[in-house]
């Protein structure tokens, strides 16, 4: 591995591949939502979860969404929030926008294990995105016993508005309506995710998208994805580049911008802030 410091020649030569690509595939992982403004802990944290935090301990949203609360009326008072605040609310600082600025005029498409839905609200065309990893905006059964997910804004809305006390009431507790069962988020964190019908069309959509352009001048261009699933993004491209020599690899990081050897040449890596770079570049 190396990492890339000539930030000014760097950016240059990216603006000028997202300029010449035949087509831009979009890789984009937690750093960029971060990079957007989507903080899990202080400023935000305390606005949203400070009654949370003084009475159970916990200085994140992150390590809330694991604690075991005493009873769903709390446990949903709790996720509701989390919900509205990284899904429903506007947050974004112009990240997502600089880069839909980026591509528009482009043949692109995004994947990303991302579930705050912020692509859908710069400007990106749905059907040109496959979040492989769920989305807050939606619920789906426990158990489950069938895979299909439901909107969950009108219900979100109704918990932030109805609770008190870090508590919901009892009958907005959302039920499957196939089973009975408690609903839970569309989020895959073990193998009861629910990948829909919306899913398999996005990943279909996705092959197919590299199938097109399979040999030609691509730009895989990751954003903000670290280590926690490189299999999904990061080792992908890295393959699909060395497998294509006319392909170039862009890695934009915080501190983990960097390429393996045998596809240096054809990688452009930037340590830094991805607004600040993002925006630069747009």
């Amino acid at each position: 591995m190396r990492f890339t410091e000539d930030y000014s020649a760097e950016l240059n030569r990216l603006k000028a591949e997202i300029e010449s690509a035949d087509a831009i595939v979009i890789g984009a992982g937690a750093g960029l939502s971060t990079a957007a403004g989507f903080t899990y802990s202080g400023e935000r944290f305390e606005q949203y979860f400070s009654d949370f935090a003084a009475k159970y301990g916990f200085r994140d949203m992150y390590s809330g969404g694991f604690y075991p609360f005493e009873s769903p009326e709390i446990f949903w008072a709790y996720w509701s929030r989390y919900i509205w605040c990284n899904r429903y609310t506007d947050v974004d600082n112009g990240t997502y926008k600089a880069l839909y600025r980026l591509v528009q005029n482009k043949d692109y498409f995004v994947i990303t294990t991302n579930v705050d839905h912020q692509f859908q609200k710069a400007g990106f065309d749905k059907h040109r995105l496959f979040y492989t990893q769920g989305d807050y905006g939606l619920f789906q059964c426990s158990e489950p016993c069938h895979d299909q997910t439901y909107d969950n804004e009108a219900v979100i809305k109704d918990m932030i508005a109805q609770q008190q006390d870090m508590k919901i009431p009892a009958a907005l507790i959302p039920k499957c309506p196939k089973c009975g069962r408690p609903m839970t988020m569309n989020l895959r964190s073990d193998d009861t995710f629910v990948e829909d019908e919306g899913w398999h069309r996005a990943a279909e959509r996705y092959e197919e998208f590299l199938r097109r352009h399979e040999g030609l001048h691509i730009l895989f261009l990751e954003l903000g994805v670290g280590y926690n699933t490189p299999v999904i993004i990061k080792y992908p491209f890295w393959q699909m580049t060395a497998q294509n020599p006319k392909a170039v690899y862009a890695c934009l990081n915080f501190g983990e911008a960097k390429a393996p050897a045998p596809i240096l040449k054809q990688s452009i890596c930037i340590n830094g802030d991805l607004h600040a770079l993002l925006t630069a570049i747009s």
